[in-house]
């Protein structure tokens, strides 16, 4: 099976480098203002493929630290709780 995984990365990298051979053509973003920019197409499509994959990632980061707030807190409660409930044990006068 890993074999398999590495195969089909190489065949992914391969198809991907040859998108990006095919696509090496000048291409011009205009600005406002009369500001413009020359580069290649594969340039420019992985630089906005990163700054997507950034936006994403930030987008998401809000979620993730209130989940672990979140997690942490009910760990402490089940703590907590677990060690009230072994106290009962070691303690059968206490209802």
């Amino acid at each position: 099976m890993r074999y398999m995984i590495w195969l089909l990365r190489a065949v992914l990298f391969l198809i991907l480098l040859g998108f990006a051979m095919k696509n090496d053509q000048p291409v011009v973003l205009h600005y406002f203002f009369g500001y413009e920019w020359q580069s290649s197409l594969i340039l420019i499509l992985l630089l906005f493929f990163a700054v997507g994959v950034s936006v994403g990632v930030l987008a998401v980061l809000g979620n993730i630290f209130r989940q672990r707030r979140e997690i942490a807190i009910l760990k402490r409660e089940l703590r907590l709780k677990n060690k009230l409930v072994s106290v009962g044990e070691n303690n059968p006068d206490i209802p």
